[in-house]
């Protein structure tokens, strides 16, 4: 029996929830919830391939790197994201054991520590844009500016956040072995927090690269069956949080770009998600699709979220 290989880009909202503090107790609770809906996915006959996002834990180690007596070396942010995903893969793969085992099923998942090719004269190394780490007031953004030099921007979904450069993603260096491990019918958590980024020779930089934008890299070199993103809204939306907001249902890679282009979509939130969508459906010629964490398995079955087809193929796959 064939079981097609899917990528399911987990969202921040699968580890830590929006009001949450981040706490140990917090992130099981919410790991084994993902859990639950993964296996399910999988037991339909999909093989599965996860990655996440590291947003609230990088910030929170360069915060707590930060503090650290002026003496004390500073870690850089490329031994950063490879922390984070060894904090978040064990939490997503031992979900996922412990879920498993509940349900009698025979199912292994492994967390592998991924690196994603950058070019090194990408212009976001001049232009920091990806959020990290947990919001703060305007006030206490001024503050952690002055005593920190940290550059400091408004947040889509409220407050101000710490910003870093975010490269776009070019290849994943272990995508065959991920490949390899799916086809097995192991559960891969991969790029986590978007990959540990590296340039064309291997030189680590400080950054950290978009996990939807990396997510669609991989399903694309993995020849993925479908790129599934969840998050923490039912779909794609123009006008979103105006009173003219609505939900879109069924569009074109076209139909995307020419509202990414107008600007519908934000940089620090949903633009990423429709880019990547984008990425994979013209490369591949299959679909990709956006919704909510909480309806992971109907969005899976592309029964919920937003559809993202390709405008120019002659059949879609």
């Amino acid at each position: 029996m064939h079981r097609p290989i899917i990528v399911v880009a987990l969202g921040g909202n699968a580890i830590l929830r929006k009001g949450e503090k981040g706490s140990p107790e917090e992130s099981w609770r919410n790991a084994r919830k993902a859990a639950r809906a993964l296996l399910e996915a999988y037991t339909r006959g999909y093989n599965l391939v996860v990655t996440h996002g590291n947003g609230p834990q990088a910030g929170y180690l360069l915060e707590a790197i930060e503090s650290l007596p002026s003496e004390r070396p500073r870690q850089t942010l490329d031994i950063i994201d490879a922390m984070t995903q060894g904090w978040l893969g064990y939490i997503i793969q031992h979900a996922i054991t412990l879920e498993a085992r509940r349900l009698h099923l025979n199912v292994r998942a492994v967390s592998l520590v991924t690196r994603v090719v950058v070019s090194k004269n990408d212009p976001a190394f001049r232009n920091p844009s990806k959020p990290v780490g947990f919001y703060y007031s305007e006030a206490e953004a001024e503050k952690l500016a002055r005593e920190r030099g940290w550059i400091l921007k408004p947040d889509p979904r409220g407050g101000y956040r710490r910003v870093v450069p975010s490269p776009r993603p070019i290849d994943v260096i272990e995508h065959d072995i991920v490949k390899r491990l799916a086809l097995e019918g192991t559960i891969v958590i991969a790029v986590g927090g978007g990959g540990i980024p590296v340039t064309e020779d291997l030189e680590p930089v400080e950054a950290v690269v978009d996990k939807d934008l990396a997510s669609s890299v991989l399903a694309t070199r993995i020849s993925a069956e479908r790129l599934v993103i969840l998050t923490d809204v039912p779909a794609i939306a123009v006008n979103f949080g105006k009173p003219n907001q609505k939900w879109l249902r069924r569009i074109t890679t076209r139909e995307a770009r020419e509202l990414l282009e107008k600007g519908e979509f934000p940089p620090g939130s949903m633009g990423p998600k429709v880019e990547a969508a984008i990425y994979f459906a013209e490369r591949t010629c299959r679909r990709a699709v956006v919704g909510h964490l909480d309806e992971a398995v109907k969005v899976i079955d592309m029964k919920s979220g937003t559809i993202i087809e390709p405008a120019n193929c002659d059949r879609i796959k």
